[in-house]
């Protein structure tokens, strides 16, 4: 007994008639329209590092990527607050809440590699020549491989 697939349906369908798909996109779809309301009212720079978490209940919840940022809104938030609550969406804002969550682009800055020089892999390779243990010769033949590709210098 196999059993098969039911066959594929549009996307346009899926959302039509799947009610959680379609309660998913109506509310990414109000996220997307909160952004850019948002974003009318941010300055030019803060607008790549907030974005609308939830707005229920009268509380926004803002997204910061950093702390740096989630300050500087605060101390401008009430001039915030006031030119959202002048938008029909935003009328019943009451307060906005600020949580700082770092991007997953920003990752810790990485320090360059050190180059192992040529007459340094010489040395490793040489070594590990000598060496009867396995182990240690495959680690020092594995560390002398980084070497750039130039023959050593004597």
């Amino acid at each position: 007994m196999t059993l098969r697939p039911p066959p594929a349906r549009t996307p346009s369908a899926l959302l039509r008639e799947a009610r959680p798909l379609k309660a998913l996109f109506s509310e990414a779809q109000r996220l997307s329209r909160l952004q850019q309301l948002l974003e009318s009212q941010l300055p030019p720079a803060a607008r790549t590092h907030c974005r609308v978490a939830s707005w229920r209940a009268g509380t926004l919840l803002l997204i910061v990527t950093d702390g740096n940022w989630a300050t500087r809104l605060r101390y401008g938030q009430r001039r915030l607050q006031q030119g959202l609550q002048s938008l029909p969406e935003f009328a019943g804002l009451a307060r906005i809440v600020f949580k700082v969550r770092p991007s997953g682009k920003a990752a810790a800055p990485s320090r360059p590699r050190p180059e192992l020089s040529p007459r340094a892999a010489y040395s490793l390779q040489a070594t590990a020549a000598g060496i009867a243990d396995p182990q240690l010769r495959a680690a020092l033949e594995r560390l002398a491989s980084h070497a750039a590709d130039q023959p050593p210098r004597r």
